[in-house]
This record gives structure tokens, C-alpha cells and sequence, in this order.
């Protein structure tokens, strides 16, 4: 009957101080982030980890340190590619500094929201909340007694956000169509956004500027679904629009679809624009016009930003990379 092998001892981070020649203390702080040492010192402990092929133990670490390594995003609606950069963005960020990110999809549904942030907060370090919902308050929020970053902007939340320009964006999309010479420009909004108030605002004040209306409509979803709907309400009117501004690229995707449908010619006899500009806009046919706000971009600078409240550290400022930009292409003219 042969012996069986006896199982190899698992390095422990005394064998790897032990060959880089620093104290135990010295190699935790090192893998924990918490502190930086020389050149020479990292080089020699980093060699000393692959050698030994150590594995730092999640669990023991989140004893010593009372963290977790976790944090927590909250989405609106994870089918939006949008919001499919968003997380990319997070993610990538996340790993680099040694964090695993918790995804919950709240649907867009407000009592979701409350609940899966309730559940979250117990298992992460921070909380990053993407929310589109119009909230009375936020007391409930508070309470969870855990950092919180909220993407967006609300009157009634005073801690840290993540504040898009939301406002230019609209204001950019209609300067664009102004001066191509559109005249009965049309807003597709989604009624329950915190985002759609401000966009129309800026689309409100260009038109003003300009002696001109604009026409406003509100869907209950932001699908290309609903804007298919609204597509055919609006282009079988009496008045039909020669451009539309769509609250997101899904709308403008269903509102172009259905133009194609109807056998409308997008941009000869309507412009259109979204906001996003996902990775589809590439695709259609014609291609979409769409103001970017850089999915990915706001991924990271979220965590960039939830990570400094963690420590109690000043944020970097990051706003920079978060200004609008109007993407030009074939469906605008």
C-alpha cells in the first residue's frame, strides 16, 4: 500500500519576509497597499512572493485590516451598454488597486435600489451608486453608515457625487442642430431620470437663445422600445420633426428603427441624436450622432473617487475627464 504524499507547506508571509530580508509588518504593508518602501524593498519582497508563490489569504487579511477588498456598484439597468462600459471602467480600476467589485442591476426601480444597497453595505468597503431615480430623501442612505459615492446630481443628497454636465450635453446636442439649419426639434425624455431635467434645461436654453420651442416627450423606460413607439407618434403627426434629440442611444436606436420602418429617411428628412454614445452607434445604419460623457472613464474616476473616501483622503479631481463631447456622424446633417 503506498504512502501517501504529505501535502506542501503553504508559504507563510514570515517565509517571505524571511527570504526578502525585511520584518513580517514590513511585507504586510506592502501587499495591503498601505504603505510604499524603496525600489529595493519592493523588488526584493515582490521576487520573494513569486519564488515562494505566496497567496495572501482574503479572509485573514480582511481580520487584520477590517476591510473586505470588496466594493459595491449599484446600476440602473445592466442590458444598457452604457452602463456595460461603466462597469468595465470600475472594474479595471478596482483590480488595479487590489479591490473585487459587487454588481447589482436595480432595474430602474427605486424600491430596488433601497434594497440591494441595504444588502450591499454589509459585505463592502464602499458603495458606489448609480441611480437615474427621482428620491424624497435620502435618510435611508445615510444610515448604512458606509461610504457612498452617488453618480449624478440631487437636490436632496448632500455627500459626495459624481456630477455629469448634463446640462451642457443637451445644450451641445441642440447648438448642433440649430446651426444645421433644423428648425422643429423634438426632445424624447424619460420621465423618471434625474439626468432628463437637466439635459432638457440646456436644450431649452439654446432653442430659447434662438427664438425657438421645443417640443418635449417622456417615455416610462429608456428601451428602444419605447422609442419605436414614440417614433411612430411623432413622424405620422401633423407636424412632424426634422430633428430629434433622444434621452439615451437606446431611445434613438428604437426611434430610428422604426423611422426606417415607416420609410423616413434619417438624416434627409429627420436628424436624430442620443446620449452615451455606446459602442452600437458604430453599427447602425446610418451611424448615430451621440454626445459622450466616456463610459469607461466614469467607471474609473468613480473608484478612483469611493477609494480616497475610504481612506479619508482627499479625491483626485477628475472632473476633466468627464466634460461632453458631441460625437459626429451620418444621422445628423
Amino acid at each position: 500500500m503506498k504512502d501517501h504524499q504529505k501535502n506542501p507547506r503553504v508559504p507563510t508571509i514570515k517565509d517571505v519576509a524571511h527570504a526578502a530580508g525585511v520584518s513580517p509588518g514590513t511585507v504586510s504593508r506592502f501587499i495591503n497597499g498601505r504603505q510604499r518602501f524603496s525600489y529595493e524593498v519592493e523588488a526584493k519582497i515582490a521576487e520573494a512572493i513569486k519564488s515562494l508563490e505566496y497567496r495572501a489569504n482574503p479572509m485573514a487579511q480582511s481580520m487584520i485590516t477590517g476591510r473586505s477588498q470588496l466594493l459595491g456598484l449599484c446600476i440602473p439597468d445592466i442590458s444598457n451598454p452604457h452602463y456595460a462600459a461603466v462597469i468595465k471602467g470600475a472594474t479595471q480600476e478596482a483590480s488595479e488597486h487590489g479591490y473585487l467589485l459587487l454588481l447589482t442591476d436595480s432595474e430602474e426601480s427605486a424600491a430596488t435600489e433601497r434594497q440591494l444597497l441595504e444588502q450591499l453595505c454589509m459585505r463592502v468597503d464602499g458603495l458606489i451608486f448609480g441611480s437615474r431615480m427621482h428620491h424624497d430623501g435620502f435618510d435611508w442612505v445615510r444610515k448604512l453608515n458606509k461610504p457612498i459615492l452617488f453618480l449624478g446630481k440631487n437636490q436632496n443628497w448632500d455627500g459626495d457625487c459624481l456630477a455629469l454636465d448634463n446640462h451642457m450635453a443637451g445644450y451641445m446636442a441642440a447648438n448642433h442642430l440649430v446651426h444645421s439649419g433644423h428648425r422643429r426639434i423634438a426632445y424624447v425624455g424619460f420621465k423618471d431620470s434625474l439626468a432628463d431635467q437637466e439635459r432638457f434645461l440646456g436644450i431649452q436654453e439654446l432653442m430659447q437663445e434662438h427664438g425657438q420651442e421645443v417640443s418635449v416627450f417622456r417615455t416610462e423606460q429608456p428601451s428602444p422600445e419605447a422609442g419605436g413607439n414614440v417614433g411612430s407618434m411623432l413622424l405620422l403627426g401633423s407636424k412632424p420633426p426634422d430633428a430629434v434629440i433622444c434621452f439615451n442611444d437606446m431611445l434613438a436606436i428604437g426611434f430610428m428603427t422604426e423611422a426606417s420602418r415607416l420609410g423616413f429617411s434619417v438624416p434627409r428628412q429627420c436628424s436624430v441624436i442620443g446620449f452615451d454614445n455606446i459602442s452600437f452607434c458604430d453599427y447602425l445604419s446610418p451611424r448615430l450622432t451621440s454626445v459622450d460623457f466616456g463610459g469607461e472613464r466614469i467607471g474609473r474616476v468613480a473608484v478612483r473617487r469611493i477609494l480616497a473616501m475610504i481612506d479619508n483622503r482627499e479625491a483626485p479631481d477628475d472632473s476633466l475627464f468627464l466634460h461632453p463631447r458631441i460625437v459626429l456622424r451620418e444621422s445628423t446633417k
